[in-house]
């Protein structure tokens, strides 16, 4: 069998590292020249980080991580604060596995030395299925023929349009800051191994360490209507950054002091496909759920869909393998969606503008039942043994 995966980002190398692990032979084409990635963090959860033990990059990602201690909940300007759950050695205990915080550059740097052989600066431009076959097609590079094509180019997926046509993504209303502060510039209390989510009306902010400590990511969402530009390497005004988040907190503020370079980017919405894959032809990652970032779920995800394909791969012949993988995994894609989205009106209540209103809203939304709730099923998820 051989595979094409069209798209090396974090999904598509984790389905390449895992489908090579099972002796299928593929290939990963990505249309950029070099996998230079603008620079942000993500989190990675138990459910993520069993799957890359399984594929052999544990200790490589933990050496240039951070493991967290917990996560926290602040109010955006009193600053008071709760935990959200803990994390460190309680993630080992609990699921096995351990929560880490890793600059996105870095996770992938691992993923592609593991690969190793990706064709860069190749560009999909369609694709033609056959009964017996997919012949893929590029714009500087030959045709390409293969068992099964995977489109994991993300949420602009030129392999989403060619199956399924054209999207409409339409505006959520909220635009999102990120950049990365070296952790020098901010104050010393604030250097801690545990991840915060500022809650406000209409914003939150959320921090946490990378790299051993020595940077610490920023991600601020705010509503606002004039920013439609989806784009994460568009560059902001530290200015306007700092207007978005007048009165704030003071950790806040000194965050947005530090930040040499912020980007922005607008948030757009994209409804969950009922279908992924169609014949030979099957998307994973953003190219089949993309979702709002506010369960730190992307990634995790990317890299459940990726395993699980190899999986179902290695049993199954296309199309059947493609149809398994969409079965196995849609619904839970589909619950992180929502997950997420449930998300955005929690972070930005109204009712947290009012101090006395805020603790209580506060104290309802994130006790320890419902924080299990939203979480539990997450974390707990073996995508190594998940039924196929």
């Amino acid at each position: 069998m051989r595979v094409a995966i069209v798209g090396a980002g974090i999904g598509g190398l984790t389905a390449a590292l895992a489908l090579r692990r099972r002796g299928i032979e593929v290939e990963v084409y990505e249309q950029a020249p070099a996998l230079t990635e603008v620079g942000a963090g993500l989190q990675l959860s138990a459910n993520a980080t069993r799957a890359l033990y399984e594929l052999g990059l544990g200790e490589a990602l933990r050496a240039l991580s951070c493991e967290a201690a917990g996560k926290e909940i602040r109010l955006w300007n009193s600053g008071e604060t709760w935990k959200l759950f803990d994390l460190g050695a309680e993630s080992v205990e609990r699921y096995g596995f351990p929560y880490l915080t890793i600059y996105r550059p870095d996770l992938l740097e691992v993923l592609a030395a593991a690969v190793r052989t990706i064709r860069l600066g190749v560009r999909c431009i369609g694709f033609q299925q056959r009964e017996t076959g997919v012949e893929v097609k590029f714009e500087n590079h030959p045709p390409v023929r293969c068992d099964a094509l995977i489109g994991a180019d993300g949420i602009h997926s030129k392999v989403r349009q060619e199956l399924f046509g054209a999207d409409q993504p339409e505006f959520s209303g909220i635009i999102f800051w990120r950049g990365i502060v070296p952790m020098e510039k901010l104050p010393a209390h604030m250097a801690r191994m545990v991840g915060t989510n500022w809650v406000g009306p209409g914003a939150h902010v959320v921090h946490y360490p990378l790299r051993a400590g020595r940077l610490m990511n920023f991600v601020g969402a705010v509503e606002r209507a004039d920013w439609k530009v989806e784009s994460w390497s568009a560059r902001g005004a530290p200015a306007e950054l700092a207007a978005d988040f007048k009165g704030w907190h003071d950790d806040v503020q000194a965050l947005i002091r530090g930040m040499p370079a912020p980007n922005r980017w607008a948030l757009m919405l994209r409804p969950p496909l009922e279908r992924w894959c169609a014949g030979r032809v099957g998307l994973l990652g953003d190219a089949s759920h993309p979702m709002a970032p506010f369960l730190a779920q992307g990634a995790a995800m990317a890299i459940e869909d990726g395993f699980l394909l190899a999986r179902c791969l290695e049993q199954y012949a296309p199309p059947e393998a493609l149809q398994r993988y969409e079965r196995a995994r849609s619904a839970r894609a589909r619950r992180a969606v929502i997950g997420s989205s449930d998300n955005t009106r929690r972070f930005h209540n109204p009712a947290l503008a009012d101090p006395a209103a805020a603790r209580q809203y506060v104290e309802r939304e994130w006790a320890g039942e419902r924080v299990a709730e939203r979480y539990e099923w997450l974390f707990t998820y073996d995508v190594t043994r998940a039924p196929i």
